[in-house]
């Protein structure tokens, strides 16, 4: 790690994706809200939403088309059940896609939850300059996401390489 002085806050959108979730018992979403802002990033907007494509795809589309916006973090959507539809809504907004932060989450899952790791279809990618995290509804996943793997690479102070960093050459 660098010195502090090397650390740019980003602005996050969080968005909970569930059909029963509420402001009052998301905890997912507050993990993550909570998650950023300790880490010093600055939460531009949290929603919740269905599991309804069309409904997810039009609340990532107009963050993503928002240049304020650096990332958005997805929790929910992410399963095999019959309504889990993120992969479905969000992937054709990706710019590209970033198949190693798939292929890590359920690596480090498997250590905690075992071969239930495999119906994890939690991906991210790159939409309009803006980093797209999406991950399954559990509290506990969140947690693993955030920690071992988005937290440090949404850090410019992380070494030898980060994604923070490379936000100014997105627009080449």
């Amino acid at each position: 790690m660098a010195d502090q002085a090397d650390f740019v806050p980003l602005n996050l959108c969080v968005l909970t994706v569930s059909d029963t979730r509420t402001p009052d018992d998301d905890k997912s979403g507050d993990y993550l809200v909570q998650a950023c802002a300790e880490a010093g990033h600055h939460v531009f907007e949290r929603d919740i939403a269905p599991d309804d494509r069309y409904r997810l795809r039009a609340i990532v589309s107009r963050w993503i088309a928002d240049p304020a916006v650096d990332g958005i973090l997805v929790t929910g959507g992410t399963g095999f059940t019959g309504r889990d539809s993120t992969p479905e809504a969000l992937l054709p907004l990706l710019d590209k896609q970033m198949p190693g932060f798939g292929e890590l989450f359920r690596q480090i899952s498997v250590e905690e939850i075992g071969t239930s790791s495999l119906q994890s279809r939690a991906f991210a990618g790159l939409a309009n300059q803006a980093f797209v995290f999406c991950l399954p509804g559990s509290t506990s996943a969140c947690r693993t996401a955030w920690e071992k793997i988005i937290r440090t690479q949404l850090d410019a102070r992380t070494r030898p390489c980060n994604l923070a960093t490379l936000r100014p050459r997105l627009k080449e």
